[in-house]
């Protein structure tokens, strides 16, 4: 038997608070009730969710009553207001990813659109505004113990504290906190995101502080092209391939607009701005690095772009600056900038 709203909103009252603190993460518990601000997760104390009752009628857990507005409603109500979705199959298809039970078929809906795809631009968008600026917290952490400084230009990275996580279609769905990195075109239109999920624990050289996962970096949406992009500019630039190593080049050129296409082969396949003269590209030193290499150089040569190529005295940028220090990083950095570039990339240097 298809289940049904009721069905949905009873589970979720099940873990009222967890739903809370997920969906609702401007607010607070206090007592039997979660305080926010509204339905749509701004800060205050005008709303409130009763965290424990019974499972319907007066009192019951779920219920939510906003005492500015008159509103009110379930928890179905708080993860479709809270995302700003507009179908219910879009709500009940999160409700249930929440509560890690299978998605439901298709052919059981009837007439309206399709959910959002899972790794959909959709899907990353609907990701993208559970977040929260990273400044103090463990996102902002895990970078400054990799040694990156440059964080003042970093506003594509956010925070989530439970991000889920799959290793595979048949494994249990489980929680770790995670930077999400927002992947946009030239205009700046979100098309992906991105997930590195974080160790809780700390950072060690053996993960480099990321989650003990099979696979602790994904990406979803559309990112051919595409790049997480660090500061306003577009007649001299950086690209490069991961987020770590784009910033930590960054941290000793902290005036240079830079982008991270997140692996080798979108980096090849990257987007040029139509006023691009100049392109610096950090590559890795290893074999995928190389073929990037290579088809840049071949792109930026039609259109005519100077292309000069960064190379790190390690495996990475990231172990240039962990493993060197930031000192012999911007030396290194400085004798292969050109020189009209020293002093506009470097004069404040952090």
């Amino acid at each position: 038997m298809a289940e049904t709203p009721r069905d949905l909103a009873a589970r979720l009252a099940d873990r009222a608070e967890a739903v809370c603190r997920h969906y609702l993460s401007n607010g607070r518990r206090q007592g039997r009730y979660w305080l926010v601000g509204d339905v749509r997760n701004s800060p205050g104390r005008s709303m409130f969710v009763r965290l424990k009752g019974p499972g319907s009628g007066k009192g019951a857990a779920g219920k939510w009553t906003d005492a500015a507005t008159g509103e009110h409603g379930d928890l179905l109500d708080v993860i479709r207001e809270s995302l700003c979705l507009v179908d219910f199959r879009d709500v009940s298809e999160e409700a249930r990813s929440f509560l890690s039970m299978p998605y439901s078929d298709p052919g059981n809906w009837l007439g309206g659109h399709m959910p959002a795809p899972r790794g959909s631009t959709e899907s990353a968008c609907r990701l993208l505004a559970m977040t929260q600026p990273i400044g103090g917290t463990l996102v902002e952490e895990y970078l400054r113990n990799r040694g990156i400084t440059a964080l003042g230009e970093t506003g594509a990275l956010r925070y989530h504290p439970q991000c889920y996580y799959r290793a595979n279609d048949y494994a249990p769905t489980e929680t770790w906190p995670a930077m999400i990195a927002a992947v946009t075109d030239l205009s700046g239109k979100l098309t992906g995101a991105h997930r590195t999920w974080l160790d809780p624990s700390g950072f060690s050289e053996a993960d480099l502080g990321r989650a003990p996962l099979s696979t602790p970096r994904r990406a979803m949406g559309n990112l051919l092209g595409h790049a997480v992009r660090f500061g306003a500019g577009s007649e001299v630039m950086v690209a490069g391939e991961g987020i770590e190593t784009t910033l930590s080049v960054k941290s000793a050129l902290p005036h240079v607009a830079s982008m991270a296409a997140l692996s080798a082969a979108h980096l090849s396949a990257i987007v040029f701005p139509h006023t691009l003269r100049r392109l610096y590209v950090a590559r890795d030193n290893d074999p995928a690095g190389d073929n990037a290499i290579a088809t840049l150089l071949e792109r930026t040569g039609v259109v005519g772009i100077e292309t000069i190529i960064l190379t790190p005295r390690l495996g990475d940028f990231n172990e240039d600056l962990r493993l060197l220090g930031h000192e012999a990083l911007t030396s290194r950095l400085k004798l292969q900038v050109a020189p009209q570039d020293i002093a506009r990339f470097m004069s404040s240097a952090v």
